[in-house]
């Protein structure tokens, strides 16, 4: 006989070279004896099966049956763990994800019960029927992971069925930016206009929208010719918040050039004499990025505005406002800025974070590097 048993549950057939794990299942609502077989290579990946296996029956009883719906878990989930410890924006991102699509579609189904089959089902209706972008589901995907990681955590579940699902995958957004020659023509056009500011704040120093909203006069140094970014101004739905840089790599001190010295020291003046004409009725916010009656602009008032100017210029290629920050990364490299400092000055926490968002100036430096090489070699 080619089987003979190793050990508890496993046995092992000479003829095959493979090892038999013996896994007993419980028994069915009829009672009946459920069993399962599974082959390994090696005993020592056998006993690891083994072992988890026997670790998950010992856990499923002591998980006590609940009638706890999805739902109900969500709600608890946000209250007690994501509003405490999250951003405004992200719980409010997460709320409207749980309110329109994941609560009407898998709300009722009991936590325990909930499995990859109605997770995959729910990914493939959300882009099949309701239009979203596999993008979009990701975050659904990433949102119900966090959410029933923490149920076992808890001890409320077994396992998470979103550790045996195919999410949707990511597709990398085309990066679109303008050319040195464009930023120039776009910066011709908006001479005078009251997106100046905003518009060369983020093509020559790449700033984020938030970052431009939420710079305050007190933060910019005329003297030192130094800008302190540390602060950023964002919404969630149709309240503004004011809050810190993205991550403490966001916080950081850019240099001012001669364009942007003169653009801020011409907007500080022009707010001086419309405080002086408006007197009391001017909200004086401190802010550096505020309308002709002094109130600060949005994030997506800026950036639904700047669309609109793109759109009214055939003369100019399609862009939205954050590709001027991928634009002051591509002219920044073509003046030969190394990788690290572009990220330094965009404020990402490492050199991986910049090439990973513009592979293009990966690409293109290391196109320069063999050329450097070659021409070395000839």
């Amino acid at each position: 006989m080619s089987r003979r048993v190793c050990e508890r549950g496993i046995s092992y057939d000479s003829t095959r070279r493979t090892y038999y794990l013996y896994m007993d299942l419980g028994r069915d609502q009829e009672g009946r004896r459920q069993r399962q077989y599974r082959t390994f290579p090696s005993l020592a990946e056998a006993r690891k099966a083994r072992d988890n296996h026997l670790a998950e029956r010992v856990r499923a009883s002591h998980i006590p049956t609940l009638t706890l719906t999805l739902d109900d878990w969500l709600e608890e989930w946000m209250a007690d763990i994501i509003v405490p410890n999250r951003a405004e924006t992200t719980v409010y991102g997460y709320q409207k994800i749980i309110e329109n699509h994941v609560s009407p579609s898998l709300g009722d189904i009991p936590l325990q019960s909930l499995s990859p089959k109605d997770l995959q089902g729910y990914y493939a209706e959300m882009m099949r029927t309701k239009g979203l972008c596999a993008n979009s589901v990701r975050r659904h995907h990433d949102l119900l992971a966090a959410a029933l990681h923490a149920a076992l955590r808890q001890d409320l579940i077994l396992r998470s069925p979103t550790d045996r699902v195919e999410p949707p995958r990511v597709i990398p957004k085309e990066t679109r930016f303008y050319t040195s020659e464009n930023l120039k023509k776009l910066y011709l056009l908006l001479d005078g206009h009251w997106l100046e500011t905003a518009v060369h704040l983020a093509g020559s120093l790449g700033l984020r929208r938030e970052e431009i909203c939420g710079l305050r006069w007190d933060s910019v140094d005329f003297q030192l010719r130094k800008i302190h970014i540390r602060a950023a101004r964002t919404a969630a739905g149709a309240k503004i918040i004011d809050k810190e840089t993205k991550n403490r790599s966001s916080a950081r001190v850019l240099h001012m050039g001669d364009d942007i010295f003169s653009l801020l020291k011409r907007e500080r003046l022009r707010q001086n004499e419309q405080k002086l004409v408006m007197g009391t009725d001017w909200p004086d916010s401190g802010l550096v990025a505020v309308d002709s009656k002094g109130k600060p602009f949005s994030p997506n008032c800026l950036t639904m505005n700047f669309t609109r100017f793109i759109r009214a210029h055939p003369e100019l290629p399609p862009l939205t406002l954050h590709g001027l920050r991928h634009t002051f990364a591509t002219v920044a490299s073509a003046q030969g800025a190394p990788l690290f400092d572009i990220g330094k000055a965009l404020g990402h926490s490492t050199p991986a974070t910049t090439g990973k968002i513009y592979t293009h100036l990966v690409d293109q430096l290391h196109t320069d590097t063999l050329e450097r090489v070659a021409r070395a070699l000839r």
